[in-house]
């Protein structure tokens, strides 16, 4: 197996309409050994052929590329420490039983917070009772933090894993309450600036709204057609929770490039061996290790590890290996060992969430890449 089997399973990938196209970066240490963009960036109201720069909704790729990140960071300055409880930063937490759930819990998604709300759906009726222009705002955000305060555990604290936006969230709104910023501008601050990314970053709804600003559609990969903004969403993030709360949130809202979501992962790989300061290694350790609070569980803190059947990774990424998807079609899987990071960027959801291919697609792909780098 070789590089040409890869090119070639994206290429008949787009043929079979797995998807309408992908951009991949495979690096190995220092070297960026493949590298490729396939198919379109969009599909309506035309074709366009999509592009390495082409910039993503990288969905739940926030998670770990936006959220974890910053966390790390607080812990580094000891502004937090992964048992502190969440009631340490708001005292209306505790309510139903929740006062024992600290930030590991969170980033271990076994807080027993339920997997998802509509928290949009909440938004939007309060803007029909006659609230206008509380969609996609500050005020609505603000709203969507209260309901997850109030909210009832679906599992005993540290008895089962659930994967959550909820615990996303609510990361997002500790560390805009530890920092007293906005989540996207730390992150553009401490995380994506540092690094000099041009292309990464949240897309702020009330600012682009109140500055009159629009997305230029040509940066961007599609996703759906959205049936309740009944549009094709261009440069607007995709998931309906972060869209209430306007863009920016802990869970999704993230947009970035295969090259820039690949620099990130580099300079992960280097601070966890110790050779960049970005992340100080003892932590990235920490928070690539598979958390032992759920048995079975394969959530390390923020990332995620291979499943011992079925894993989106493939065959054969260790079970040291950690990585992370997102809905609209992304994943990003590292081997911190051999210092391995594949970054792969879909618009799966153009034009229909519906199409699910690319569930066979991803361990295929993954095997594939895996055998071309140990043949080489």
């Amino acid at each position: 197996m070789g590089w040409r089997e890869v090119e070639g399973a994206f290429n008949d990938a787009v043929a079979r309409r797995v998807f309408p196209g992908a951009t991949v970066t495979v690096r190995r240490g220092g070297a960026m050994l493949f590298e490729g963009a396939f198919g379109s960036r969009t599909l309506i109201p035309e074709s366009r052929p999509m592009q390495l720069d082409t910039v993503f909704d990288v969905a739940s790729l926030t998670k770990v590329l936006a959220t974890t990140i910053a966390v790390m960071m607080l812990v580094r300055e000891e502004k937090v420490r992964l048992d502190d409880r969440v009631t340490r930063f708001f005292s209306d937490f505790s309510l139903h039983g929740k006062e024992r759930i600290t930030l590991r819990h969170l980033l271990a998604h076994c807080s027993g917070l339920p997997a998802w709300r509509p928290f949009f759906q909440l938004i939007g009726e309060v803007e029909r009772g006659g609230k206008v222009n509380i969609m996609a705002t500050p005020r609505a955000k603000h709203r969507v933090y209260e309901e997850i305060h109030r909210e009832k555990l679906e599992a005993p604290t540290g008895s089962r894993a659930i994967y959550s936006d909820l615990n996303f969230m609510l990361l997002g709104e500790v560390i805009e309450h530890v920092y007293g910023v906005a989540l996207d501008r730390f992150c553009h601050e401490r995380i994506f600036r540092p690094l000099r990314l041009a292309a990464t970053g949240f897309i702020d709804l009330a600012l682009a709204r109140t500055q009159k600003l629009k997305p230029v559609p040509d940066m961007f990969a599609a996703t759906e057609e959205c049936p309740t903004r009944k549009r094709i969403l261009i440069g607007e993030v995709d998931d309906e929770n972060a869209y209430a709360m306007g863009g920016v949130a802990g869970h999704a809202g993230l947009f970035a490039s295969v090259r820039e979501v690949d620099r990130i992962a580099a300079e992960l790989i280097a601070s966890y061996e110790g050779t960049s300061d970005f992340v100080e290694a003892p932590i990235i350790r920490e928070f690539w290790t598979r958390d032992k609070t759920v048995a079975g569980s394969t959530w390390a803190l923020g990332w995620d590890t291979p499943s011992p059947t079925h894993s989106s990774s493939g065959h054969h990424f260790p079970s040291n290996a950690v990585g992370h998807l997102g809905f609209t079609g992304t994943s990003l899987w590292i081997d911190p060992e051999r210092r391995i990071a594949v970054t792969i960027l879909t618009n799966r959801v153009h034009p229909s969430r519906e199409n699910h291919a690319i569930r066979e697609f991803r361990p295929h792909i993954h095997d594939l890449i895996m055998e071309a780098i140990d043949g080489a």
